[in-house]
Parts: structure tokens; sequence; C-alpha cells
């Protein structure tokens, strides 16, 4: 799919979405765990790892089909065995979600950005890219668009993953089911370094995470809305 046909799909997906929402963190989001990992600087989001915990947020809605988008400044420094991770997802065993999960790295080795998609409980739809530019030293905008057609990745509304909807050919596409927005910031060890060949040294610690710039343009459920498990 050229770059021009995606863009006019996106755009053309807004045009026919009904219900906008776009606010700041208190207005769309809550602390989900270790509120006191949280620190707030005007418009700015902090979020820190320590060797005691890491920290999480959700969106206080959950919506079907829409783009949500946050601005984030990854962890500075040597960060390797760390994850920042944000996804949306739905509930339950058969659950769909759409995941970004950065990957800490050791000093002057490029940041990888795990993107992912779990389709009614599974996943294995792993892809890892190195990012273009340094995202310790700046905010930079990671979207999630989801439509009837497709789930877009976005870095800096740049299109860095499709995955589309072949359901025609008897692939399972995620659907018919709310989905909230998340965020973590956590430990995985030599899980989340590049090829598993270090461990987090919490002498560098605490791992600070910083947010702003939150949106959520998409059609929001009633809180009394379950997601389907067909």
């Amino acid at each position: 799919m050229s770059k021009g046909y995606l863009i006019l799909g996106i755009y053309a997906a807004f045009a026919v979405m009904g219900c906008v929402g776009s606010s700041r963190f208190d207005e769309l989001y809550q602390p989900s765990w270790a509120m006191d990992h949280f620190t707030y600087e005007g418009e700015v989001l902090k979020m820190k790892l320590d060797n005691y915990s890491g920290a999480g947020f959700s969106s206080k809605s959950k919506y079907m089909f829409g783009k949500v988008t946050v601005q984030i400044k990854l962890v500075e420094g040597d960060s390797a065995g760390t994850v920042t991770a944000f996804y949306m997802s739905s509930e339950g065993p058969y659950h769909n979600e759409f995941d970004f999960e950065f990957l800490g790295n050791t000093t002057g080795e490029p940041y990888l950005v795990q993107t992912n998609v779990y389709v009614n409980g599974v996943g294995n739809r792993e892809q890892r890219l190195k990012l273009w530019f340094d995202p310790t030293k700046d905010f930079h905008s990671y979207s999630l668009l989801w439509n009837q057609r497709q789930v877009v990745f976005l870095v800096d509304e740049t299109p860095v993953r499709v995955h589309s909807n072949l359901e025609h050919k008897g692939i399972p596409y995620p659907k018919d089911q709310a989905m909230g927005v998340y965020s973590s910031i956590w430990n995985a060890d030599d899980w989340a370094t590049q090829g598993g060949r270090v461990k987090t040294d919490w002498s560098h610690a605490p791992f600070i995470a910083s947010y702003r710039g939150f949106e959520i343009n998409g059609c929001e459920c009633p809180t009394r809305w379950r997601p389907s498990i067909t």
C-alpha cells in the first residue's frame, strides 16, 4: 500500500467518525497503579520506575474505533531492561490489543520500538524497528488509529506499521470490543534489551518517562458496555 493511499484512508476514516474527545490527562486518564510514582509538572506527567515499582495509567472510558495520541519523552541514559508501553486493549481472555513497547537500551545504541497486535487473545505478531531519532531528547507523538479497515501505528504522524482487515481471506480482525487506552513503565530485564545481553542496572534508577499532549478522538462507549467474547 502506498503512503498516499494510506493517508487518504486515514482521513476518510475520520470523515465518517462521529464522536470526538480530546483534553488534559486528568480528564481522559487516571493512575491505575503506584500513584506515588507519578509527578505532575504543569502539563507534563512523569512516571518513574525504581527497584520498588513501576507505574501505569488507564483511560477513564473505552472506545470503539478512533485515534489515540500521546507525546512521550522516553527514559534517558542507560535504560536497558526497562519497557515503556503505550497501548489499547479490551478485556477478557479473548481480548484485542495494539501495543507500542519501547525497549530500553544501553547508552549509545538506538532505541527499539516493538509493535504487536492481538486478535481474540492471540498475539505473536511482533515487529521491531529502530527509531530514526533520539526519543530521549525531546517529546515525539505516538498514535494508534483503529477503524474497520486497518490498524495503523504512527510516529510523529508517519505510519510505521499497518495491520489491514483481511477477513475476506478468513483472517480474524480486531472488532466488536471496546478498548481502553493504557500506558506503563516496568522492568522486563533481559527481555527488553538488544539481543537480551544486559539486565536492568538499578544504579541508574529512577527511570522516568515523561508525557504530554493527551488526545483521544474516538467513539466512546457507555461504562456499562462490556466487550464481546465471541
